[in-house]
């Protein structure tokens, strides 16, 4: 292979780990808003049936 191939193939794979990382922080971030939004909601009902 030529060089100039290879560092086409690093910086192919590197934009693609970059992508790939940054989906999966996209998806941590969705996680931890979906779950504060759970809890909150859990709150809102347990409040509603402890109330008389």
């Amino acid at each position: 292979m030529e060089e100039r191939n290879i560092a086409f193939m690093f910086y192919a794979l590197a934009i693609a780990w970059g992508l790939l990382f940054g989906y999966l922080a996209t998806l941590a971030a969705r996680q931890r808003r979906l779950q504060r939004e759970l809890d909150n909601l859990r709150k809102i009902v347990q409040s509603q049936q402890e109330a008389p």
